[in-house]
């Protein structure tokens, strides 16, 4: 049957064709135009999510350059505390506490005038030149008792130095651990070794009378003036403004520090030589001067005796004067 009308399939099959050839004539426009209009909705809808993208973008900029600023006013702020607190000049009573010494500065002029009677009685019954029996006492009264609590300063600063990583470590695990900053400032003042265990109680007092966290910190600076508390004062106020993760900052701070520390027992392994020539060359004169007066007293007498002799005694002690304070800027180095 179908074999036998194959010029009907075939006019079938033509129509077929030619009814969608027109179908589509007819619908061109209308598919092309639909085309348009998606293509045209597409990039709209990609426009806006640009946009949003964009808009996401500036405010994450926007906040960044914020914080950023809120750092940089923060840490100016404490530059400047910094810098007042540099300018002021140290009272003895602050000096006293800085060396950890219970004493007020009127107990401490007190002992110091008793020790300078005492030298005094001593060179007088062993009838000492009067030069001597007013000088020597002068000094002991008045600067041996400075320079003593210069020397607690020093001692106690060091044995804070060596201590404080270990402290900042303490409070980095128990930050990690979970325990808030304040628990950990107070576990560090319960469990840490003198003096890290006075000055941080410090902050803690500070603490219970109303001041924040960053203030009892800034405080520290006034008992400990060291450039390491600084630091972890400036860290705990970026912290506080700014927010991060302030365990890894307590973790780089005391990292730094004991690279500090290893710097600094280098330049004092490498710059011994350079003292030990300096204690000699400085002492030398000294060292001739007594052996000479040994073998022949009345040679070296004519400096003690003679007016020409005083002067020459008070030009060489003005230029070893100048001699070892240069001496002595050369070999130290601050770090």
């Amino acid at each position: 049957m179908f074999g036998a009308d194959p010029v009907v399939l075939l006019i079938v099959v033509l129509a077929a064709v030619s009814a969608a050839a027109v179908c589509y004539a007819v619908l061109y426009s209308r598919i092309e135009t639909q085309k348009k209009a998606d293509s045209r909705v597409n990039r709209i809808k990609s426009a806006e999510t640009d946009r949003t993208k964009v808009k996401a973008a500036r405010d994450r900029v926007h906040e960044m350059s914020k914080r950023r600023k809120s750092v940089q006013d923060s840490l100016k702020d404490l530059e400047k505390r910094q810098l007042e607190n540099t300018k002021k000049k140290q009272s003895l009573k602050m000096r006293l506490g800085h060396a950890g010494l219970s004493l007020t500065p009127g107990r401490f002029y007190l002992f110091g005038v008793l020790f300078g009677l005492f030298i005094m009685v001593v060179l007088f019954l062993t009838h000492a030149p009067l030069p001597v029996l007013v000088g020597l006492p002068f000094a002991a009264a008045f600067g041996l008792p400075r320079w003593v609590v210069g020397f607690l300063i020093k001692r106690r600063q060091n044995k804070f130095l060596d201590e404080f990583p270990n402290a900042l470590d303490l409070i980095t695990r128990s930050i990690r651990s979970g325990l808030p900053l304040n628990d950990a400032v107070r576990l560090v003042a319960a469990e840490a070794r003198e003096p890290v265990k006075s000055e941080f109680r410090r902050v803690v007092e500070a603490q219970q009378v109303g001041l924040s966290m960053t203030d009892a910190c800034l405080r520290m600076n006034n008992h400990m003036p060291l450039q390491e508390v600084n630091f972890f004062a400036i860290v705990i106020a970026i912290q506080a403004q700014a927010g991060g993760n302030l365990s890894e900052a307590l973790g780089n701070l005391a990292r730094v520090l004991r690279e500090r520390k290893k710097m600094k027992a280098k330049v004092t392994a490498l710059s011994m030589e350079a003292k030990a020539s300096a204690v000699i060359i400085g002492a030398l004169p000294f060292i001739v001067a007594t052996l000479v007066y040994l073998t022949s007293p009345q040679y070296m007498r004519i400096l003690f005796v003679d007016p020409r002799g005083h002067l020459i005694l008070g030009a060489a002690g003005i230029w070893m004067s100048f001699g070892i304070y240069i001496m002595r800027n050369m070999v130290n180095f601050e770090i």
